[in-house]
């Protein structure tokens, strides 16, 4: 009886904690959700790295993020991606090619830029995890687990910087092994940008073949 008494306690004591530590992560996330709505824009640095050991497969990469609203301008790889809130241009400079697509069909950062900021909103339940100090920072990482049945993602433990309230870094951990990291850097907000900003001009690449 005494076994059954201290087994129940236990089993309350796990789902109470468990639902304290849940409402913590949500409590965070809606933070840092109301501190990005809050600017008009914003641009930052990042770098991507993806590895899996067992295939002994690492593949890095760098670039540079100017979003507002749903509009952004991503610059990676040599090329240059835009979003102007309809269509999505992929400009590469290499080829002299522009590729104009639907953003569906025009994604190919993994996530969209415009949707990193808040792409944690619906599908995932959310566990606390662990807190650690980066050159003097405080990030406190939130564990998302797919809320529905995900073949390609295991989870992803989400990096926030807790006095800022602000995205530091996103681990995506693939079912198959892959470890995916995006960590931002050097953001800046409310940034004084030109009108023609988010706009492509096609007369500015005069003698690119455009794949429409």
């Amino acid at each position: 009886m005494k076994n059954i008494v201290y087994l129940c306690i236990a089993f309350f004591w796990f789902h109470f904690t468990s639902a304290q530590t849940s409402e913590a992560a949500v409590k965070l996330l809606d933070e840092v959700s109301e501190n990005i709505a809050a600017f008009e824009n914003l641009s930052f640095d990042f770098s991507y790295v993806l590895e899996n050991r067992q295939e002994k497969i690492k593949q890095e990469t760098s670039g540079t993020v100017t979003v507002e609203g749903s509009r952004y301008k991503l610059m990676y790889l040599g090329a240059e991606q835009l979003f102007d809130g309809e269509k999505t241009y992929t400009v590469v400079p290499e080829n002299e090619e522009i590729t104009i697509s639907s953003p569906e069909e025009g994604e190919d950062f993994g996530i969209n830029p415009s949707k990193l900021l808040n792409f944690y909103k619906e599908g995932y339940d959310y566990q606390w995890d662990i807190k650690q100090n980066v050159l003097g920072r405080t990030i406190q990482f939130v564990k998302l687990i797919p809320s529905n049945e995900n073949k390609e993602v295991s989870y992803l433990l989400l990096g926030i910087d807790v006095l800022k309230k602000s995205i530091y870094r996103l681990i995506e951990i693939g079912a198959n092994g892959t470890r995916t990291t995006l960590t931002l850097s050097n953001q800046l907000t409310n940034i004084s940008l030109a009108t023609d900003f988010f706009k492509f001009d096609a007369s500015s690449y005069p003698n690119y073949y455009i794949n429409n």
